[in-house]
């Protein structure tokens, strides 16, 4: 399989090819891969108004025809389903394993929007709650809010964008997209199949563009909503100069897991292995600080390091491969000098910590003190630590003593403690015998404090990209007898 030697952008609906100065390297190899269009301010303008001219007609398509848009994609996507997963692979270093997963979700995800299209359902209410009201009545329903911004991530490329992109269309809401330069390839073919349908014309536009020119899919006034996913700096930032329109952000956090005395210890290995280490540890809610109770301290620390010690790490095209290269090399950089931080500060090391080009090992460490980055800030990368407490509210305020809070993950047998973390962690959610890296795409999913605001999973996401709109209807007045 090869990829293309270049990729157009997608405005109101139609691939177009101004240039081919967006290059998109192998993150294993470092070498150019493809090329593809970048957008300059006059185009992403151009995609806005087009958008702007399309919202009535996308609001008035009947819901059948919106499900039927979402259906050729699902089909599509099956067929292309190993041309998507290469390129994620090539684009993002992501493992081939993995990336044919991502290209499921990206499935899932729109046939879960083929189901909810049809569902967009209101209520009518009864008004008459005293003599004043009697003879009115009120029925609301959910209309499209209007065009959209999306300004997706690097590390799900394809299933990040696909939860911007197809409420957008179940709901009726045209929509203009910055895909991240470093991984625009999955959002590129999505547009291809996009534009094999009867969208109106202004529906989607996708547009790759460099940070320093995509000011105005945050600022320009024509658009009614802003959902980027991506780091918390920039995306408070975005919030701050998005003027009227509704924001929602899914931004980062440094993910706790919760390993209670009578955990099953052997498939809490297996769990916690895959939520520091998948893709690298390149996942807002992949696994980072590792708290674990006094009495199965020493033991399930070694069972872990003895896990991490068998990860494959390398080429991401080969099967095996579970580790694979950072998105770039500064990052890795990054990431290898709060590792040593840590170490310099008292943390010991306990597997790992070698770093070639953006290739970083999968790192242990234990007695991280609490005001290194490794603790305070998000890793986004395969670094985890571990904690030891012996009561259930330490534990608990360990997970809290952050800054972020996206998910928690608890391995415990004790119900009422289930109950307890599910009232008192400040998280977006709890998962429970599994890690906080876990996520089914119909589940609302989003986080509190810095990690964010509003929830995505398609069912939440339509309800954020609607607006309720009510009807009060007085009815005729009864005559006298």
């Amino acid at each position: 399989m090869k990829l293309k030697d270049s990729y157009p952008l997608y405005l109101a609906n139609e691939a177009q090819q101004p240039n081919t100065d967006l290059a998109v390297t192998d993150k294993f190899t470092g070498e150019i891969a493809t090329r593809v269009a970048l957008a300059d301010a006059r185009t992403i303008d151009a995609g806005i108004q087009a958008a702007h001219e399309a919202q009535h007609a996308m609001a008035a398509m009947p819901s059948y025809k919106r499900q039927a848009v979402l259906q050729h994609c699902v089909e599509r996507f099956k067929e292309r389903q190993e041309e998507l997963a290469y390129a994620l692979c090539i684009e993002a270093g992501k493992p081939i394993r993995d990336s044919r997963g991502e290209v499921g979700r990206l499935i899932d995800t729109f046939r879960i929007a083929v189901e909810e299209s049809v569902r967009m359902t209101g209520e009518v209410q009864p008004l008459d709650i005293s003599p004043r009201a009697e003879g009115y009545m009120g029925i609301w329903k959910r209309v499209p809010i209007g065009p959209c911004s999306f300004i997706s991530p690097f590390n799900f490329p394809l299933n990040l964008a696909a939860h911007k992109v197809a409420p957008a269309i179940a709901v009726g809401c045209p929509f203009v997209m910055k895909p991240a330069s470093r991984t625009p390839l999955g959002a590129i073919i999505m547009g291809e199949v996009l534009a094999e349908t009867d969208l109106p014309k202004g529906a989607f536009s996708i547009l790759p563009a460099s940070r320093d020119g995509a000011d105005l899919f945050t600022t320009d006034d024509r658009l009614k909503l802003l959902s980027f996913t991506g780091s918390p700096d920039v995306g408070w930032e975005l919030k701050a100069n998005a003027g009227k329109k509704k924001v929602v952000l899914e931004l980062g956090g440094n993910a706790a897991v919760i390993i209670d005395k009578d955990a099953d210890l052997a498939d809490a290995v297996e769990r916690v292995a895959f939520g520091a280490f998948y893709q690298s540890g390149q996942s807002c809610i992949g696994v980072q600080r590792i708290i674990v109770h006094a009495d199965i301290y020493d033991r399930f620390r070694d069972m872990l390091v003895a896990k991490t010690r068998t990860l494959i790490a390398g080429n991401p095209h080969e099967e095996d491969t579970f580790v694979g290269p950072m998105i770039d090399v500064k990052e890795a950089e990054r990431l290898d000098r709060w590792i040593d931080e840590a170490k310099g500060r008292g943390g010991k090391l306990l597997v790992g910590g070698k770093r070639d080009g953006a290739m970083l090992e999968a790192t242990l460490l234990e007695d991280v003190p609490l005001d290194t980055k490794l603790n305070r800030e998000e890793a986004f990368g395969p670094v985890a630590f571990f904690e030891k407490f012996s009561r259930w509210d330490e534990a608990l305020a360990l997970v809290n003593d952050s800054k972020f809070g996206l998910q928690a993950g608890i391995f415990t047998r004790d119900i009422f403690k289930v109950l307890e973390a599910w009232d008192g962690l400040d998280v977006g959610g709890v998962v429970i015998n599994d890690v906080p890296s876990y996520r089914v795409d119909n589940m609302p999913y989003g986080g509190v404090k810095d990690s964010g605001l509003g929830r995505e999973g398609v069912r939440f996401a339509m309800e954020d990209m609607t607006e309720i709109r009510n009807l009060v209807i007085r009815r005729k007045a009864a005559e006298a007898s």
